[in-house]
């Protein structure tokens, strides 16, 4: 499912759109959030930077990311969490 629902909302590392659907957005996040580093602190403005080119929507990727706690926000500094620790309800 994973490979459809990424070729369905992926395209040339684009995200085209984000899915209604929470299992579908969740599986486009977790595509996404392979491209932060695990240890590596990002200010909100490396963070855009990092998925603008990706999806104009930046502001509702960044709260769908720290919602599914798949990163962490403290004081606007982000950071990447082991997939172990994240959500795995859709109703965060």
């Amino acid at each position: 499912m994973a490979l459809r629902v990424l070729s369905s909302f992926v395209e040339n590392d684009l995200i085209t759109e984000i899915p209604a659907s929470r299992k579908k957005r969740r599986i486009i996040l977790k595509w996404l959030v392979q491209k932060f580093e695990l240890e590596r602190r990002y200010s909100e403005q490396e963070l855009n930077q990092i998925i603008k080119p990706i999806h104009i929507d930046t502001a509702t990727l960044r709260r769908e990311l720290v919602g599914y706690n798949m990163m962490q926000r403290d004081n606007s500094i982000y950071q990447r969490v082991p997939e172990s620790d994240w959500r795995m309800d859709s109703n965060y």
